[in-house]
């Protein structure tokens, strides 16, 4: 009878840096969307409404 290739009992990582992975992607993630937010507003706030909305139509139109 043919056996498993996977192990009966899974081997723990039990590296000090062993669950650090997702928590330094998550807060990477969350800053990148800070700055997007913070970039947001000063653009919103230099350049006004109408035009910070122009900007944003003109870049997806250039973009597609």
């Amino acid at each position: 009878m043919a056996q498993s290739a996977q192990p009966a009992h899974p081997l723990e990582d039990n590296s000090p840096n062993a669950g650090r992975t997702p928590s330094v992607l998550l807060w990477a993630g969350a800053s990148a969307g800070g700055l997007m937010v913070i970039g947001a507003l000063a653009l919103w706030f230099h350049y006004g409404t109408q035009v910070f909305f122009e900007m944003i139509r003109t870049g997806f139109a250039a973009c597609f």
